[in-house]
């Protein structure tokens, strides 16, 4: 066992400095100098050629699908088309026409309109009025009440009021 014990004293004592002594020193590495741009030969150059990349184009087709980007319960207005042959007054739609001011006598009350074509007429009760139809129901000394007849989401016709009131001069 002391032969042991002496024979592992001896191999770590000396194997840390033969394994020391056989330690080189580092090298140093040669470093790159400038390097000069090698000569292509021409018949090398109409072999090598990069091969050219197509980029694909997608096109979305929206046949027969809806737009995502609509909303699902927005109604849609169908733009309302120019009757031929109708008066100026059934050319415009109500929320154009603008109420400048209102006469009357003793049966009749007036009222004068301008129209955005820049033109002003005057008006009584029951003239028609507006791309939907609608008439003129009371003239009163400070506003105009017209009535149309409108589809509404359902595809109901119902009456909608629309009053044209009389602004007061400035003071």
């Amino acid at each position: 066992m002391k032969n042991v014990l002496s024979l592992f004293l001896i191999v770590v004592l000396f194997l840390p400095a033969a394994a020391c002594s056989k330690t080189k020193a580092p090298e140093k590495k040669p470093t790159a100098g400038k390097v000069a741009p090698a000569e292509v030969k021409p018949e090398a150059k109409e072999t090598i050629e990069a091969p050219t990349v197509v980029p694909e184009e997608y096109k979305y087709d929206a046949k027969g699908r809806r737009d995502p980007f609509l909303s699902l319960v927005a109604v849609t207005k169908e733009k309302q088309i120019k009757k031929k042959g109708a008066t100026p007054f059934e050319s415009y739609d109500i929320n154009e026409i603008k109420l400048l001011a209102i006469a009357w006598d003793k049966n009749k009350h007036f009222a004068l309109i301008s129209l955005p074509d820049k033109k002003t007429y005057t008006i009584t009760e029951g003239m028609s009025l507006g791309l939907e139809g609608g008439k003129v129901e009371k003239i009163s000394k400070d506003s105009v009440v017209i009535r149309e007849y409108i589809k509404d989401y359902r595809g109901d016709i119902k009456p909608r009021d629309t009053t044209l009131k009389l602004h007061k001069g400035e003071e």
